[in-house]
């Protein structure tokens, strides 16, 4: 088993979300994946078992669990296989459905992906878990932007989409991860997508990750899907529109990811980013 490594989402090794790729995990059980997801260690490893010549099942385990969807171990698979076949078109089949993405190389030779999500959905936060929420976060409900009202979002896995009004008060994460666990189990949360709009198309954004193991992700491709069809979905853009996400820079990993869209009412959100290999 040839178990590569890159970052998603940046160019340099000290930026972005470290992924793991398998590029061929045929033969390999959920142990097995689940097992080398754990000693790899990134929030996500993704592993690949080709079905036919651009159509391959894709699965993706934490070190804890396995996940139905990941944006940023997507990018990274699909930059990976470029590197060594070719760029163009791939068809993934994820837990949460097709996933298409395309690979380009630009100019300057660097390899670009871009995924296609599920259709997106929404659907409201009650009110008590919404408290439970800013009480695990440590946040009171006036921090929260009242333009930007909180709302659970799907593009392959659920993420609440919670928006601070300050950006110090995005900054500013400190929460437990024991005593949030719970409730994201229950209500089958995969990250909690908390953001500050910096203008009409820019995004802050920080995602906690205590499903997974981890006290934050510093680029999340999921969460960043959901919240462009939330966005669609709310008006709070003009449709198409392109969006960018910035994650991660408060932890030091920055990461920039392209959010592409489209006017359809339901139509795949398109996550755009880049990958850069991580030396063993």
């Amino acid at each position: 088993m040839d178990i590569l490594r890159y970052t998603a989402f940046s160019l340099e090794p000290g930026g972005g979300n470290p992924a793991g790729v398998v590029l061929d995990a045929a033969g390999l059980d959920d142990e097995a994946m689940q097992k080398t997801a754990k000693e790899v260690g990134y929030s996500e490893t993704a592993f690949l078992t080709r079905q036919s010549d651009d159509a391959f099942g894709i699965r993706y385990f934490s070190p804890q669990c396995e996940v139905p969807f990941c944006g940023h171990a997507t990018i990274a698979a699909a930059v990976a296989f470029a590197e060594r076949e070719g760029t163009g078109e791939l068809r993934l089949i994820t837990r949460a459905g097709p996933v298409p993405v395309n690979t380009a190389r630009m100019a300057d030779e660097t390899i670009t992906a871009t995924l296609t999500s599920v259709p997106p959905r929404i659907a409201p936060i009650e009110d008590v878990d919404l408290r439970l929420l800013l009480d695990r976060l440590g946040w009171a409900a006036a921090d929260l932007d009242p333009a930007i009202p909180p709302f659970a979002a799907y593009a392959g896995a659920w993420h609440p989409i919670i928006a601070a009004a300050t950006r110090p008060r995005l900054a500013d994460l400190h929460y437990d991860l024991q005593a949030l666990l719970p409730l994201m189990e229950r209500l089958e949360w995969a990250t909690i997508n908390l953001v500050w709009r910096e203008s009409d198309t820019v995004f802050h954004a920080r995602n906690p990750f205590p499903p997974g193991g981890v006290i934050e992700d510093p680029a999340t491709g999921a969460a960043a899907a959901a919240l462009g069809g939330y966005l669609r979905e709310l008006g709070l853009v003009e449709t198409p529109a392109e969006v960018t996400v910035l994650q991660g820079f408060d932890m030091g990993r920055p990461s920039r990811i392209i959010v592409g869209i489209p006017a359809g009412a339901g139509s795949g959100i398109a996550v755009t980013g880049t990958a850069s290999r991580i030396s063993p």
